[in-house]
């Protein structure tokens, strides 16, 4: 007998049949939802701060992120406290004044002026783009210590340079840090003239030339400087 003779005497056998398969499917599916409901259940009694929230339909975000140990919040507060200590060394880099009090910020010779740059570079290098790209919990570990690591090593580094200040220099030396330091003031005065500002800034160089390294984002800001005043002048 071939198959669809076969077929068209058992036809009636596809009712009942795509009956069970629904069914199953149907028991499947329910299973699965039972199993789902038990884990939710068994979070909210291991967690009772979350028991009034909905987690089986819009808490799955807030679920992952207690598993994983950590929240989006945590990592924005991370990220904003990076930011913070970045703020706080870019008020030296950018201001040509805060290094002549305080040399040692961008003195690369001292010790923990290169303690905090490297815990700056890890920081730097860990940042996420955004919280959702620290998909395993070791990354966000990594991360926040990293950036905890480069608040303690700025803190650190700051304090001692507001307390040495220009100590490590002879009297001559910081008599030349204490001429460019005034130089540095017209340069940036607004009430002096262009001719004015445009001289100290060539003497304030030459008085540190031997004594800072200035980087050249430091000088480059400067520069920005006095030449807007230029042309606000103008």
């Amino acid at each position: 007998m071939s198959f669809p003779e076969l077929f068209a005497g058992y036809w009636w056998l596809l009712f009942p049949l795509g009956g069970m398969a629904a069914g199953g499917f149907k028991a499947y599916f329910a299973s699965r939802e039972r199993a789902h409901q038990r884990r939710v259940e068994m979070y909210k009694l291991k967690h009772p701060e979350v028991a009034g929230l909905d987690v089986s339909a819009h808490g799955h975000a807030a679920l992952e992120s207690e598993q994983k140990g950590y929240s989006a919040a945590d990592v924005g507060r991370v990220m904003a406290e990076h930011d913070t200590v970045n703020r706080r060394w870019l008020d030296y880099e950018l201001d040509v004044g805060k290094l002549i009090d305080f040399p040692m910020m961008s003195d690369v010779r001292e010790p923990l002026t290169v303690a905090f740059l490297r815990a700056k570079r890890d920081a730097d290098a860990l940042r996420p783009m955004d919280g959702a790209e620290i998909p395993a919990k070791s990354r966000w570990d990594d991360y926040r210590n990293a950036v905890n690591a480069y608040a303690v090593a700025f803190d650190i580094a700051e304090k001692e340079a507001h307390r040495i200040k220009d100590s490590a220099f002879n009297d001559a030396e910081r008599q030349r840090l204490a001429t460019a330091r005034k130089l540095v003031n017209i340069a940036e005065n607004e009430g002096a003239t262009g001719a004015e500002r445009q001289t100290a800034y060539k003497r304030a160089r030459k008085e540190l030339d031997g004594l800072l390294v200035l980087p050249e984002v430091t000088i480059a800001s400067l520069e920005q400087k006095i030449a807007r005043m230029l042309d606000a002048g103008d």
